[in-house]
């Protein structure tokens, strides 16, 4: 049983958020699971945290990047993925 899974959800969000802000300025790879069978990777930096969401900036084709926001329960739910690039190893392993 994972800890996600024995502490209250707030808790849990609580705990992604603090764990993120720290993680402000990292290069990592975001999964994102956008409905009907769409799943998005990309790399990016995380750029911001904010009270509710964070904000990555992603890579996109020919040099050009844009800015795209989550939720934290996003995290909470897997529906987005934090993957740390240099050690290829989830950003919040205590939550899976």
């Amino acid at each position: 049983m994972s800890l996600a899974s024995q502490l209250p959800q707030i808790e849990v969000v609580n705990r992604i958020k603090s764990e993120l802000r720290l993680c402000v300025g990292v290069r990592m790879k975001v999964r994102a699971n956008m409905g009907r069978c769409k799943i998005i990777e990309r790399l990016g930096v995380l750029e911001e945290t904010h009270p509710n969401l964070f904000v990555i900036k992603v890579e996109e084709k020919r040099d050009r990047s844009r800015r795209v926001s989550y939720s934290y329960a996003d995290v909470l739910t897997k529906t987005v993925e934090l993957t740390d690039l240099d050690k290829g190893e989830s950003l919040l392993p205590w939550l899976q």
